[in-house]
């Protein structure tokens, strides 16, 4: 299955629902109107060209696990990937404890230029059809398949004319519905567009790009034979830690303009080239990139994500793999303090830049099963409390007289999988 959106596998999400879950408030949903109304907040973001499905459990209808994947851009692909995210969700709902009683499916693409709503609907309809028949070759019936375009939905279970009319329905405009007052009364939050999130995340373009890559040239030969060589290997470590969190730093006493449309703009201007092309390439060593890792709470987490973010954005031109490594720290970040929407999408881009990036493919798998991030961030600050007493040592007995103190001693990997048997994590 060819995805833009996501790794080639498609990965259910664990239960969060909004609507109808024993996790969140109760809210009744009656119509496919509600329904389309309701798969913002049950997602996190308005989904842009996504295939999007939402289990269904038992006679009150309760909400359970979802899975969006992007829709491919070739029909020819269109009954491999039917099949997989059926067997996908309903495989993900069995191990979490009960087989889905019913299947919603929402179709979400924006029309191509000079094309309509309703022409979207008609075209991703076979689609939908072998959507359907996947879930019912799983013995799980598709309750509701709904087609989201240009404002509007259309139902493609509906056989009467006179209330599933040919143009469509008009979609409830956002934030004026009861499903949106419930959301916010709840602290439910939308936080824009998928394609919104992606482009916070992505390479630059423009002048910017052109003056990054030839900086991230020369880190990799400043910086490559360095991380390759055992005796200047914790040195480079050591340096790029240093260099993060004076970038860190700067970020944090520099806040953007609040609400303003050029956050990530007034970030990039706060990075030298040359900085961000020695942190990215410092990151690919997989004990520096754990050691950034330890920053994902309290007053570090907010201008770590912003400094992930923006070093994703620098990974230009051939470096496109390298931002396996920021995207990455930028969706444990954003898992780690709640923000699991932010945080699959910054995880499913790391995979797209690299697809066996171990670190990358475990935090999405847990993130996707509601697995409580805890246990990761408690097992991260036993690793920094032992390792900075160790530094103290190190520098009290080593420092000659009237030399700075010098940084962190590396740690040893903390986040590794036991099943490896090569370097696969990164």
């Amino acid at each position: 299955m060819t995805n833009e959106n996501e790794p080639r596998t498609p990965s259910s999400q664990a239960p969060t629902s909004p609507a109808g879950s024993a996790a969140g408030p109760q809210i009744t949903l009656r119509t496919p109107a509600e329904l389309a109304d309701a798969l913002p907040y049950m997602l996190g973001f308005h989904p842009t060209d996504s295939l999007v499905m939402v289990a269904v459990h038992g006679e009150g209808g309760r909400f359970g696990g979802r899975l969006r994947v992007g829709i491919p851009t070739t029909p020819a692909e269109w009954e491999d990937t039917a099949r997989q995210v059926a067997e996908t969700l309903v495989r993900g709902s069995e191990r979490r404890g009960a087989k889905p009683d019913g299947i919603v499916v929402f179709l979400c693409q924006d029309p191509r230029k000079g094309e309509s709503g309703q022409r979207v609907m008609t075209r991703l309809r076979p689609l939908a059809q072998r959507v359907r028949l996947a879930c019912g070759a799983l013995d799980v019936p598709v309750l509701e398949a709904l087609c989201l375009s240009d404002g509007r939905y259309w139902s493609y279970t509906c056989p009467e004319a006179h209330c599933c009319p040919a143009e469509g329905h008009p979609l409830v405009a956002p934030g004026t519905s009861v499903m949106a007052a419930a959301a916010t009364f709840a602290g439910l939050q939308v936080r824009g567009s998928l394609s919104e999130i992606e482009g916070r995340l992505t390479p630059l373009g423009g002048a910017l790009a052109k003056e990054q890559e030839p900086a991230l040239d020369r880190a990799a030969a400043a910086l490559v034979p360095k991380i390759l060589d055992g005796a200047t290997r914790e040195e480079v470590g050591a340096e790029t830690i240093t260099l993060a969190q004076t970038l860190m730093r700067r970020l944090a006493l520099a806040p953007p303009p609040e609400g303003g449309p050029g956050t990530d703009a007034w970030d990039d201007a706060l990075l030298g080239h040359d900085e961000a092309a020695s942190v990215i390439l410092g990151l690919q060593d997989r004990e520096i990139r754990d050691i950034a890792a330890e920053w994902m709470e309290n007053e570090e987490a907010a201008p770590a994500l912003r400094l992930w973010r923006a070093l994703a954005r620098r990974c230009v031109g051939a470096y496109g793999e390298h931002a396996a490594a920021p995207l990455t720290l930028a969706g444990w970040v954003c898992w780690s303090t709640g923000d699991e929407p932010t945080a699959r999408i910054a995880l499913a881009l790391a995979l797209r830049a690299d697809a066996d990036y171990r670190f990358a493919q475990l935090l999405h798998h847990a993130c996707n099963e509601g697995i409580d991030p805890e246990g990761l961030r408690e097992c991260l600050r036993a690793e920094r409390r032992r390792r900075e007493p160790r530094r103290k040592r190190q520098a009290a007995t080593t420092r000659p007289p009237g030399r700075r103190e010098r940084p962190a001693r590396l740690a040893r990997p903390i986040l590794r999988d036991k099943r490896r048997t090569s370097g696969s994590d990164r």
